[in-house]
């Protein structure tokens, strides 16, 4: 009589953790960077729920607006899980200046991130179609596809 094999030999089930634990190696750095760059984008969410308020005091008095004036809430009502604060600024100039600033928390946002600031621009407002310029000081691979103005890799 035949004996036959019955489940795995220990080389098949160590081929299988090596295998398990490359992969994982892979996937939880990418994971990271996916977190970070969702957290980022609370905090571009929150600076452009300020764009129209922003745009709106320019367009009407030639100014930057601050917090706690014209409608905008203080800098630090304005905030979310991973947004410790978001500022609004700027030196008005003929083509815009005023700036919205998102910064990230040190203590809830991903390491890569915790600090760093997310900045909206104005821009062509003297050609009467205003656009918003974003940079950050964060590594670009964490930052949103809408905002391309990271600090590197």
């Amino acid at each position: 009589m035949k004996s036959v094999q019955k489940g795995f030999t220990l080389i098949e089930l160590m081929i299988v953790v090596a295998i398990v634990g490359i992969l994982a190696a892979i996937a939880i750095p990418a994971y990271q960077d996916y977190i970070a760059r969702s957290q980022m984008t609370e905090a571009l969410t929150l600076a452009s729920g300020l764009k129209t308020n922003v745009t709106e005091v320019f367009a009407q008095d030639g100014s930057c607006p601050t917090n706690g004036t014209n409608g905008i809430a203080t800098a630090t009502d304005i905030k979310g899980n991973y947004v410790t604060s978001v500022t609004t600024a700027g030196t008005a100039a003929a083509s815009g200046g005023c700036t919205i600033e998102a910064l990230m928390s040190s203590t809830t946002a991903s390491k890569g991130i915790q600090g760093a600031k997310l900045k909206l621009t104005l821009g062509n407002a003297d050609t009467g179609s205003n656009t918003w310029t974003c940079t950050s000081d964060a590594a670009q691979k964490y930052l949103p596809k809408a905002c391309s103005g990271g600090s590197g890799s």
